[in-house]
């Protein structure tokens, strides 16, 4: 009669002892995602799959950039003088894709340049060259189309100076011949800063070099330079 009497007892005692570990679980697991938010705060280690893409976009800024020509030609008046003609413009546009984590994933997004605005030390040359041979007042717009980059390495070091090829489309013109450039670029401090050359024919591009009778006669290979300065683009 003794053990009747203490089984319901020992039954209640022990869903009391069940019910309270289940409590315990319970607060156990709440303390652990309370832990877990407040690791989220500002100044905490945010994990991998919340990190920020390494993947920056950079603009050029006209400003701070140039595109140049440079033709030789000889100077009929002047003793048939050999002279090197030099023409500038920074109506230049265009954007980069750095990618920190895999430089050699970065990408050149197409380079617009206005040749109508060429500015040389003559304006007669200047507008024999707009109207007459190169055509920029009908054809205002050359753009660089990139295909490939050569000579990224795997890790960069801020400050790094590279030294790349950069192949792509070059138009001019309603013409379109596989250009490669020489580029040295530098990224310090946000800052991209780079200098890009190569050499082209004009009568690859369809027109003659200019010839101004008893004035000038140009060679028929110029020199491009497009010295440029990108920063980051505004929200990126």
């Amino acid at each position: 009669m003794v053990r009747s009497r203490t089984e319901p007892a020992r039954r209640a005692f022990t869903r009391v002892s069940y019910l309270r570990s289940r409590v315990g679980l319970v607060r156990a697991a709440l303390l652990l995602l309370l832990g877990a938010l407040l690791a989220t705060g500002p100044g905490s280690v945010v994990p991998a799959s919340a990190a920020a893409p390494t993947v920056q976009r950079y603009v050029i800024v006209p400003e701070e950039s140039e595109v140049l020509y440079r033709v030789g030609e000889v100077l009929f008046r002047e003793g048939n003088r050999f002279n090197v003609a030099v023409g500038r413009t920074n109506a230049v546009r265009g954007e980069v894709l750095i990618d920190r984590a895999r430089p050699r994933n970065s990408r050149i997004g197409p380079i617009t340049v206005d040749i109508s605005t060429f500015r040389s030390d003559r304006e007669r040359r200047d507008q024999a060259i707009r109207e007459r041979w190169l055509e920029s007042a009908r054809f205002p717009t050359a753009t660089f189309t990139s295909t490939a980059i050569e000579g990224l390495p795997q890790t960069y070091e801020e400050g790094q100076e590279l030294t790349v090829q950069v192949t792509g489309d070059l138009r001019v013109r309603d013409v379109t011949r596989r250009t490669t450039f020489a580029t040295v670029v530098t990224l310090s401090r946000g800052v991209l800063r780079g200098t890009a050359t190569t050499t082209v024919r004009m009568t690859d591009f369809g027109f003659d070099p200019p010839v101004i009778l008893g004035i000038l006669r140009a060679e028929n290979e110029v020199r491009l330079e497009f010295r440029f300065t990108a920063r980051p683009a505004n929200g990126n």
